[in-house]
């Protein structure tokens, strides 16, 4: 019987398993199949080419030709049991048909066969496993017109049909091949869409990466996969300007960002709102979008490992990836949210573990001073922020920061340029920011009052911290200091200490990352329902000081992380929760920008948080 009969002669192919259990026809088939494998080296090629033939058809012939679908399917079964007679000196062209098909382009039975034979090809001959591993892969990248057709139930089933295939693959030769999963994560990485691919292909990429890192590859390589994934985060961040961020209507004038030296924004101006399609140049508001749901797969992932126990193992990797791809970039505005989302989901844990390492880098002499500064600027916006974190366990990392500041206060030698003592400054204005939040929380508790004592001495220096570190921030605290009776201070110690324009430059103007609050309001709205239920808005602070001195100043609660949130207005617009308290760093007029000073940004205009603490 000749090839072409048997290819033709389908009908006795469909068995279960065509390794164990093969009958006679089907066995014919496969000695046929081997005879013109072999054949080739003596220079018969007329059956390989037939073979060859049937596997490089055009898509558009299977969609017609059902006798074609047959055929490959039936070679495709036959190829699985011969896969010892292949050799890439002699079958390249057989080789390449087979991993140029995709799963995409072909039934469930055609699937079934093309992934039995990489999958054979990959577990019998170590040289072809890396071929094998990217064949898979590239089948997490759908074709064009999968991804303009995601809403067809009928491409949702085809896009849920391929990826259940290529991840039981690589899982089976991942288990068949322990080496699999070093072999497989280069391969991710290199297939990551490019970061100019402004589509869903990207999200339905990183959906695949995360699958895999919560599969048991991800025990060898998850920690490469998340990673890949941060990279790719922070890439797409970095990318996106504050005014390419889109805005409802409703969120017109309602909350004042400041942001870089160029084009900043005066208080009072309202954001650039327009629809989609306005021309923006690079496409950065499709970029918002894009990351917006890509950090929305990566919450949902980190609720999965937190379902499945192994968040904190999780954690672990996340923060090195947090430490090598965020900390130190100062244009991140919304990947660190990982880490916030993360530490909520295990407060105790996870919560506690993040401040400590920041705390503790901060704290490391081994670390570079712009490492340090980062890290103590996340530090007391974390504390400041975190909703789910204790006001004792807030005070507890306030006290370290204290300890610090007045062992370096002993030490510190005549030199009293501010340049000089920046790690300082960045200590300093730590405290003053997180105490903006939580100061009426830790004063209602006796003993965390006590554990402020040292405070009065370090803004009291010979270094001068009040006059160094960023004005509104010293403004808010000082109000709420006095306010308080923390200290018995002066209203010239108030206001004639504050930061002068030419000092601004020494910790601020120089270097953005000490006018750097990385968890202000996330803008990215279906981001944000994941971190706004545990974090702490502005408004939701009670100012000490008498609510006469301050302009439109709502009714306000008090913030404490250790009692329970009291319920706020449902119908609260979403834009008016996206308050930030970062503060200029560019001066017009020395006296009218001293009186701006004296307020926080987000206190001209108070959001109203949907929920109270």
């Amino acid at each position: 019987m000749g090839a072409v009969e048997v290819l033709n002669d389908s009908s006795s192919l469909y068995t279960s398993d065509l390794v164990d259990n093969v009958d006679l026809s089907d066995m014919n088939l496969v000695q046929t199949l081997r005879k013109a494998l072999t054949s080739v080296q003596t220079g018969d090629s007329d059956l390989y080419n037939e073979i060859v033939e049937v596997m490089s058809r055009d898509v558009k012939d299977f969609r017609a030709d059902f006798d074609a679908v047959a055929q490959l399917e039936t070679v495709l079964k036959a190829l699985s049991c011969s896969v010892s007679c292949i050799d890439i000196a002699h079958h390249y062209k057989l080789l390449s048909a087979l991993f140029g098909m995709k799963l995409w382009d072909h039934n469930p039975n055609v699937m079934d066969a093309l992934v039995n034979l990489v999958i054979s090809l990959a577990v019998t001959s170590g040289k072809y496993l890396d071929s094998c591993l990217n064949m898979l892969i590239k089948n997490f990248l759908p074709p064009p017109w999968v991804i303009k057709n995601l809403s067809n139930p009928r491409i949702l089933n085809k896009k849920i049909e391929v990826f259940s295939r290529v991840h039981a693959a690589l899982l089976k030769i991942s288990i068949l091949v322990p080496l699999t999963p070093s072999r497989l994560v280069p391969m991710l990485s290199q297939n990551m869409p490019k970061i100019h691919r402004k589509d869903l292909l990207m999200v339905i990429y990183v959906e695949n990466l995360l699958k895999l890192e919560n599969s048991s590859i991800g025990r060898v390589g998850g920690s490469m996969i998340l990673n890949v994934v941060m990279e790719r985060l922070r890439d797409l961040d970095v990318e996106i300007g504050w005014d390419d961020i889109p805005q409802d209507d409703s969120s017109r004038g309602m909350f004042d960002m400041e942001l870089e030296d160029e084009g900043t924004i005066d208080e009072g101006d309202e954001l650039p709102v327009g629809p989609l399609s306005q021309d923006i140049s690079g496409g950065s508001i499709v970029v918002s979008e894009l990351l917006d749901k890509l950090m929305v797969i990566a919450f949902e992932h980190l609720e999965s490992c937190q379902n499945d126990g192994r968040l904190d193992e999780v954690f672990e990797i996340l923060f090195q990836s947090f430490e090598n791809f965020i900390l130190e970039t100062h244009k991140s505005k919304f990947s660190q949210f990982l880490m916030f989302y993360a530490c909520s989901l295990d407060p105790e844990t996870c919560g506690v573990k993040f401040a400590s390492k920041l705390m503790d880098i901060f704290l490391s002499s081994r670390k570079s001073p712009a490492t340090r500064r980062s890290a103590v600027a996340y530090l007391a916006s974390f504390l400041a922020r975190g909703k789910f974190l204790p006001i004792s366990f807030v005070a507890s990392m306030l006290k370290r920061l204290m300890d610090e500041c007045v062992g370096y206060c002993r030490t510190c030698n005549g030199d009293i340029r501010p340049e000089a003592h920046l790690i300082f400054f960045s200590g300093c204005q730590a405290i003053m920011y997180v105490l903006c939040f939580r100061m009426r929380s830790i004063l209602d508790v006796p003993r965390l009052r006590s554990e402020l004592t040292p405070l009065e001495s370090i803004l009291t220096h010979k270094l001068d911290p009040l006059s160094v570190c960023i004005p509104s921030v010293v403004a808010e605290f000082l109000r709420q200091a006095k306010a308080d009776g923390l200290f018995i201070v002066s209203d010239s110690f108030i206001f004639n200490n504050l930061l002068e324009p030419e000092l601004s430059g020494a910790i601020g103007g120089c270097d953005k990352l000490n006018t750097f609050f990385p968890f202000d309001p996330c803008l990215l709205k279906s981001s944000n329902s994941f971190i706004s239920p545990n974090f702490i808005y502005w408004s939701m602070v009670r100012a000490p000081y008498d609510e006469d001195e301050e302009d439109d100043f709502d009714a306000e609660v008090i913030v404490n992380g250790d009692e329970d949130s009291e319920e706020g207005e449902e119908d609260v617009d979403y834009a008016m929760n996206k308050m930030s308290i970062t503060p200029k760093h560019s001066f017009k007029n020395q006296m009218m920008e001293r009186d701006r000073l004296l307020r926080m940004p987000s206190r001209i205009r108070p959001s109203t948080s949907p929920e109270s603490l």
